[in-house]
């Protein structure tokens, strides 16, 4: 897949795929995304312990040396403003669902949302699942997360799947 520009006012919007110089900013990124998943739902989504940019810089730096794994970053004038972190997964009986492409992660800094960047990010990524024959692509999203939901509605994605959870009181 080639890189896309697209000029927005003076700023210039660059989708490439990721490289590892990319993992700081890529480990800031994640980190708020997991922040904010863990303010959706404390009980559900892990917490934000130790260094999780750290943590996630290193998560992703393993994901840039899968085959069937993606990682775009839009950057804006030069700076790193987002990612999406996509890959092939495999038919799975336990989901009920033939192979497809997947949608891990999106994330986009709040001085660059509502301007395409996350548009941008998602096209990267159907585009790159078309490239290498995937059927379809599926994502999930925190229930919580509407600004999220409208943008997927708005880019051709359709609620398939509800997912729900029960806390098991232990002694």
């Amino acid at each position: 897949m080639s890189d896309s520009d697209s000029t927005s006012g003076a700023a210039r919007l660059t989708i490439r795929r990721a490289i590892e110089a990319d993992l700081p900013a890529l480990g800031l990124l994640g980190a708020s995304l997991l922040r904010a998943h863990y303010a959706f739902d404390q009980q559900r989504f892990m917490a934000p312990r130790g260094d999780p940019e750290a943590g996630y810089a290193w998560f992703l730096g393993t994901q840039l040396k899968e085959d069937d794994v993606t990682i775009f970053v839009a950057e804006l004038s030069g700076v790193v403003v987002g990612y999406v972190y996509a890959g092939m997964e495999p038919q799975s009986w336990k989901e009920l669902r033939e192979a497809a492409g997947f949608i891990h992660d999106v994330v986009v800094t709040p001085e660059a949302q509502r301007h395409g960047v996350a548009s941008a990010l998602i096209e990267a990524a159907c585009e790159w699942f078309r490239s290498i024959g995937a059927p379809r692509v599926v994502l999930w999203t925190a229930d919580k997360n509407q600004g999220a939901q409208r943008l997927f509605t708005r880019l051709g994605f359709r609620r398939t799947m509800i997912e729900m959870t029960r806390e098991l009181d232990h002694p």
